[in-house]
């Protein structure tokens, strides 16, 4: 007999996990985003990644018509972005920079607040649950020298920026 819902959150709430935000363009072409911490490496070889995504997300219709969207993985200074894309507004990029996507049909990419971003195109999608997994091939994307966001048991902490050591 499976866990409990409870017993599942704890499970997954004791150890530290990464904070993206999904984003993509809806048929109109309106900015759609979302905060996920399911994100997962599938392949090296061929880059690819996966992501969960609710079945009630309201940035899930966007993510299919597109076929693309950017996993913006954030950095500390993106706390509050979090929060907000967590939530279901409206306006959640009000206030945000963000420049369109060359690699992922013009998908928001969150430069002042992203630790990394990664552009993909969705090439599979699998029925899990509540959710769907989107897998994606990466097709572009960025790094930049910020601390990264986490979230575990609750709250948001970050990773000290490393200082390379010579041995």
């Amino acid at each position: 007999m499976p866990i409990g819902t409870e017993q599942f959150r704890r499970i997954f709430g004791s150890f530290p996990t990464v904070v993206a935000i999904i984003t993509a363009l809806d048929e109109q072409g309106e900015p759609r985003g979302f905060t996920c911490n399911a994100v997962c490496s599938v392949s090296a070889a061929r880059p690819m990644l996966l992501i969960g995504v609710g079945k009630q997300s309201q940035t899930l219709s966007a993510l299919v018509s597109a076929g693309a969207f950017v996993v913006n993985f954030l950095a500390a200074s993106g706390e509050h972005a979090s929060q907000v894309f967590a939530g279901k507004g409206q306006d959640k990029f009000a206030g945000l920079n963000w420049q369109p996507s060359a690699h992922a049909g013009g998908a928001p990419i969150l430069t002042d607040i992203a630790l990394a971003y990664a552009e993909c195109r969705t090439v599979q999608t699998v029925d899990a649950g509540d959710h769907w997994l989107l897998i994606a091939e990466i097709d572009g994307g960025e790094t930049y020298p910020r601390e990264p966001l986490l979230y575990c048991q609750g709250s948001y902490s970050y990773w000290p920026a490393l200082t390379a050591t010579k041995h």
